[in-house]
């Protein structure tokens, strides 16, 4: 599933792709991906646009035009792709938008969990981000600190609630968790204040290395590089992971670097 560094990637491909180019036709081959705007509706609001700078709030990317703006979530398998012109069409691509220079712009999807959304304006941007809360790589020490501080429940799932803190995932979140050493089960009114400051910390640091990499890389010193073997050990002590499941989720941790704090 697309998280923060997978979105600032298609982030920085819209941007060298099309940033500046004009909008020359709009081809919806699938309006399952469409929400709150026909496929005419569309084209007909998009073509003839220039693309402006894109931006990304969480896990939404903006497509900024002269005009409206394309909102987009990928959901659990969408992405964009750059074509070249001539490239063929592949069987999931879903909406393919053609650009002066030849380029085609191309949202792919296979599962259509989420999609795309049109907002005439800024007031239409908020309404669909909705109560999102800030980004994870924008919020401050402090912000981050009274968030986790006023929640109840478990850590992971406070963490991955895009209310409270918007852009992190599944995976980022166990990554997080583990290089701060503690549980994903444990409650967030435990905490001292060293324990916040310490999971903002790797919070920053783990999003910012995740970043450079466009994805939540599965390296072999990260514990998302050993979280799918068939007897999964910590990358850091060799321990055997934990594996179950949270808020519908498959969780991992390591027993001995994120010990029972109860």
């Amino acid at each position: 599933m697309p998280e923060l560094p997978d979105v600032e990637g298609f982030r920085k491909l819209l941007e060298s792709c099309a940033t500046g180019r004009v909008i020359q036709g709009v081809e919806v081959r699938d309006a399952g991906v469409l929400h709150g705007v026909s496929a005419r509706g569309l084209s007909g609001a998009l073509e003839g646009r220039r693309f402006a700078a894109p931006e990304r709030r969480g896990k939404w990317l903006l497509a900024r035009t002269d005009g409206p703006t394309l909102m987009v979530h990928f959901g659990m398998t969408g992405l964009l792709v750059c074509a070249a012109p001539g490239d063929e069409p592949h069987a999931h691509d879903r909406v393919l938008f053609t650009l002066d220079d030849g380029h085609r712009l191309l949202y792919r999807d296979q599962r259509k969990l989420r999609g795309l959304w049109l907002a005439e304006d800024e007031s239409e941007v908020a309404r669909l981000l909705g109560d999102q809360g800030p980004d994870a790589m924008a919020v401050g020490r402090d912000e981050f600190e009274h968030a986790i501080g006023a929640r109840r429940g478990r850590l992971k799932t406070a963490l991955t609630d895009q209310t409270m803190i918007a852009g992190l995932g599944n995976l980022l979140a166990d990554e997080i968790l583990w290089r701060a050493g503690l549980r994903p089960d444990r409650s967030t009114h435990d905490l001292t204040q060293a324990d916040r400051r310490r999971l903002y910390t790797q919070m920053h640091r783990t999003v910012r290395s995740a970043i450079a990499a466009e994805c939540v890389p599965p390296r072999a010193t990260w514990l998302t590089g050993h979280r799918d073997e068939k007897v999964p050990t910590c990358p850091r002590c060799g321990t055997r992971l934990c594996r179950t499941r949270m808020a519908g989720r498959g969780t991992v941790w390591c027993p001995h670097c994120q010990p029972d704090e109860s």
